[in-house]
């Protein structure tokens, strides 16, 4: 049974730094392709970064040069780490798994403000 556990959300201020965390248990010998989504109150999920078997990146532009995706195979986790937080960043953080099937953590919300 496939799991993905986000944790590291919080509340910080703007220009402050969070790094979010994705542990995955379950998933079969290759690292699948993994993501990282956000949820404002409302709105659909929207995609904000990925990370490839291969280990390719790519981010949102919203988002580019602030957050950075990566990933420990040995840890099965997959980081997201944000740097030069905006208000506009505060929504629920989701981390996404695909091999064969989707998966999804249970989420994660990260606060920006004063």
């Amino acid at each position: 049974q496939v799991q993905l556990v986000e944790s590291g959300g919080g509340l910080v201020q703007p220009g402050g730094s969070l790094k979010l965390s994705c542990t995955a248990s379950g998933f079969g010998v290759n690292p699948p392709y993994m993501a990282w989504y956000r949820q404002y109150p409302g709105k659909q999920r929207e995609w904000v970064a990925d990370i490839t078997h291969g280990g390719s990146t790519t981010v949102t532009e919203a988002v580019r040069g602030r957050f950075t995706i990566s990933r420990d195979d040995a840890k099965n986790t997959v980081y997201l780490q944000m740097d030069n937080l905006k208000p506009e960043d505060t929504a629920v953080y989701f981390c996404y798994g695909y091999e064969q099937f989707p998966y999804w953590g249970q989420g994660t919300q990260v606060t920006v403000v004063s």
